[in-house]
Formats: structure tokens, sequence, C-alpha cells
């Protein structure tokens, strides 16, 4: 059982770090309005403004520091990236695994932040959350997006049941019952671990995917790559999220690749989670253990995510 962080709670400090592309200060300073709003104390990383050019916000060495000032604060008890994009994985050498493990704390994000969620899990044994980013905080927001993070940080209610919004069908396709570990999020930010010390352990866990703004020929060849690795062969299980904004391709769908390609895995499957870049994010919390019930059509959170 992986180590829940602590609970948040109202008038906690948050930690906000930019641990990959850069992002404007008017955007990062609206969202630490709507924060501060929200009755949280802020505390800003070194670099979280930085913004010299190219891919990343700064590098990888200033990025890693932010994030670990941030583990070693004793006041900060939730660190929200301001965004994802690209570089995260820079970061993951100078890390400190230890002291991380010592100090768990509350970390939330997708997209690139993929590869942080999992490497914590796997290397510091802590429970994250693939739920909000700092863009994510502002008055637009679905209050759903706000409810699914809230309870998965701010109660220890368990089990747990994640259901899309009303209105919102979660789809399961192939039937099964499995318990396991959730791992996963982005399936680009997935796929570039592969081959890596960062590799992801999928056996006998449930494998969660999504992605944005790719063609479906190019989320079929990196559907095929993890095929190619084994890492549907041995997970107990597979939820899918959205692919927003990705274009037909060969005249193909996200549907379609569903039907042809991960139905005939033979796995328990359960597709269209409202989590991930679409507007609605369902929070799921990496290395968590949870039962997919497809024969019912329930996926079900079965331990606290954090601890009191």
């Amino acid at each position: 059982m992986a180590t829940r962080p602590p609970i948040l709670r109202a008038g906690d400090t948050v930690g906000i770090v930019t641990l990959g592309s850069p992002r404007d200060a008017e955007t990062i300073n609206s969202r630490i309005r709507t924060l501060e709003n929200m009755g949280f104390n802020v505390v800003l990383g070194k670099y979280v403004y930085s913004w010299e050019g190219g891919y990343v916000a700064a590098t990888a060495e200033q990025r890693a520091s932010d994030l670990m000032s941030m583990f070693e604060n004793p006041q900060v008890k939730a660190i929200i990236p301001t965004r994802g994009g690209v570089g995260v994985a820079d970061i993951i050498p100078y890390l400190d695994f230890s002291l991380i493990s010592r100090n768990p704390k509350i970390l939330t994000g997708y997209s690139d932040i993929t590869v942080l969620l999992n490497v914590l899990y796997t290397l510091a044994d802590l429970i994250t959350f693939h739920s909000l980013l700092l863009i994510d905080f502002r008055s637009t927001t679905p209050a759903y997006n706000f409810d699914q993070f809230f309870t998965a940080t701010s109660t220890i209610t368990s089990p747990r049941q994640l259901d899309n919004p009303l209105g919102i069908p979660q789809v399961s396709r192939v039937p099964g019952n499995v318990t396991g570990t959730i791992v996963g999020g982005n399936l680009t930010s997935f796929v570039d671990t592969l081959g890596t010390p960062y590799d992801v352990d999928t056996r006998g866990r449930i494998l969660f995917i999504e992605e944005t703004h790719e063609p479906i020929n190019t989320v079929y060849r990196y559907i095929t790559h993890l095929i190619a690795a084994g890492k549907f062969e041995d997970c107990a299980g597979i939820i899918m999220g959205e692919c927003t904004g990705c274009e037909i391709a060969y005249g193909r769908t996200y549907e379609n690749l569903i039907n042809d390609v991960m139905v005939p895995l033979g796995k328990p499957l359960m597709t269209n989670l409202a989590s991930g870049h679409g507007p609605y994010k369902m929070a799921i919390p990496i290395g968590a253990v949870a039962n997919l019930d497809t024969y019912n059509n329930t996926l079900t959170v079965i331990e606290p995510t954090v601890s009191l």
C-alpha cells in the first residue's frame, strides 16, 4: 500500500511550481488569486515565472530545486504545477526520492506531469493525483472538477466511486471485475518513459490513458508501442479517458481505435472517462488501489487517498 499524503484543509499552504513549459505571469497570477480566494495561502517556487525562451521555463536543475524546496517546506501541504507542456522528465534525475518519501505531500496535475505522478509513486511510494493544474483554478472551471479534486485530497471517504458528470456515460467495453493499483495518465508522456529507468510497471495494475490533440494514426502508433512493450499484456484492466481534439486520420476515429485495437486485447475495459485535457476532470489517484467492475460499469477507489 502506497503512502497517503496528509489531508488538505482550508487555510493550508499550497506550493506553486513550474516544472515543464513556461506560462505567462498574468495567467499564473489570476489563478493564484483564485486559490487565495478559496482560503489557501500560496508560496511560489523561485522559477515559477521563468521564461528564458525555448521549450522549458528554466534548467532541469532549477525546476527540480523548486519542487524539492516544496517537499522540504513543512508548511506546504499540496504542490500544484502551473502547467505541463514538455520537459518534466528532465527534472527526475535531480530529485531526492528518499527525502520526498519522508515528507509526503499532495501533488496534482496531468499532461506532461504524468511522468512525475508515476515516478513519485514508483520511487517514493507516494499516492499522487491525476487532477487539476494551476491553470484550472479559474472562475469558469466546472464545479465537478473542484468537487473531484477536493473529495480526493480533503476527505478520507472510502470506498469512493468515480463517476463522470451527469449526461456523460462511462462505457464498459470488455466485461470483467479486477482490483489493482492505478497507474498511467497522458499517453504521449507515458510512452516517453518506456526503456528509461522510470518505465512504469503495469503488472497486475489498472492502466489509465488519455490523450489530447494528436491525430488518431499517432494515437494508434503509441498504443501499438505499448502493446509491443507488454504494457497491456500484464495489466489487470484498462481505463481510457478522452482523446481531446484528436483528429480523424485515414478515416479512423478514436472510437474506431478503441473497437479495433483495445477491445481485442480482452482486458476489462472502461472508456469515456471525463479525465485529462477535456473540460471535465475526474480526479484519479495514481498509486491507489481501485476496483474496476465492467459488469456493473463502476470504477471504485477502495482506500482513502489522503491521511489525517
